[in-house]
């Protein structure tokens, strides 16, 4: 049996007892109990004999043997008796004693339990992340190797592989708690309404004269993005909702792809808007043209609950590639 040792101290103060943690209930001896209840060994010992013989508890289910060493330096197996056997000698007993030290025990073993829990669950985490990874680059390698993916999809692809890992921070954080890698810079604002409209109208005329736009393309719905670059620029208790120019321009490419603030071409609107921004903001992120792709349609067909993810993803994309 491995040991856990705490310490266990009675209300007078004059009891203490070296009390074994061990699969997820604790342990004593019988000398340990007599102490604890204030009787004699030999009464202990008739206690848990006809506790035994009695049938209501089995004993090879209480019991273990555990190897302790003696003052004389000799190593000997001590039968230990774990809580189930604790409690039923004392109730026998009717010791107050022992209902303090069962009271004791529970909230020890569940502060075990709980921290226990913790501790697999993380560890699960850590392992379930590394199969996730291999798993994502084994599914990248066979849809390209096999051609089972078009181009594009290959670029998504691209930007999963590449970029998995940044996701661990989901399943170490809450979303709400999750810290911004480190290179982000602050914003000097977001775009302005007339300047965006325009080069919007601008984008839209070279487009139609190569056949690539229809007359509802950029055709705003209402006042949507103006209202959309209004609310990137929110501020709460005086201090910019979105500080840093990378969450600036996630958030752009995010809401215009997923708001559908025009009639036609949302995705190479927000993704012209994304890169108009960056311009801007002087930022230099190595997002090349099919990579912006990906991400577009990436955004596209996530689910609304999915939002903080794309966000931390292209934050993490922008940072990465300068």
């Amino acid at each position: 049996m491995t040991r856990q040792i705490i310490i266990y101290e009675g209300q007078d103060g004059a009891t203490q007892l070296e009390v074994h943690l061990e699969a997820e209930t604790v342990w004593l001896t019988i000398d340990q109990m007599a102490d604890l209840f204030a009787r004699d060994k030999s009464g202990i010992s008739r206690h848990l004999s006809n506790i035994f013989k009695e049938k209501e508890l089995d004993k090879d289910s209480v019991v273990a043997k555990c190897a302790t060493t003696a003052a004389d330096g000799k190593t000997y197996q001590v039968d230990y008796y774990n809580l189930d056997a604790i409690i039923s000698v004392g109730y026998k007993v009717n010791s107050k004693q022992g209902t303090k030290f069962r009271q004791w025990a529970t909230k020890v073993l569940r502060d075990h339990l709980v921290q226990g829990y913790t501790i697999n669950k993380t560890r699960i985490a850590e392992k379930g992340l590394s199969e996730m990874q291999q798993a994502v680059d084994l599914l990248a390698r066979t849809l390209s190797n096999q051609a089972l993916v078009t181009e594009a999809g290959q670029d998504v692809l691209a930007v999963i592989v590449g970029y998995a890992k940044t996701w661990r921070l989901l399943l170490q954080y809450d979303e709400d708690a999750l810290a911004l890698p480190p290179g982000c810079q602050p914003a000097r604002g977001v775009l302005d309404y007339k300047y965006a409209a325009q080069a919007i109208a601008d984008l839209k005329c070279e487009l139609q004269t190569h056949g690539e736009a229809t007359g509802l393309f950029g055709t705003e719905r209402g006042d949507a993005l103006d209202a959309i670059l209004g609310n990137i620029e929110q501020t709460m208790f005086g201090e910019s909702l979105y500080r840093t120019r990378e969450e600036k321009a996630a958030h752009l490419l995010y809401f215009i792809i997923k708001d559908h603030p025009f009639l036609d071409g949302n995705k190479r609107i927000g993704s012209f808007l994304f890169v108009l921004y960056q311009r801007q903001e002087g930022m230099n992120a190595n997002i090349n043209e099919n990579m912006l792709t990906a991400l577009a349609l990436l955004i596209a067909e996530s689910q609304p609950e999915n939002k903080n993810l794309m966000v931390r993803l292209v934050v993490n994309l922008l940072v990465v590639g300068e």
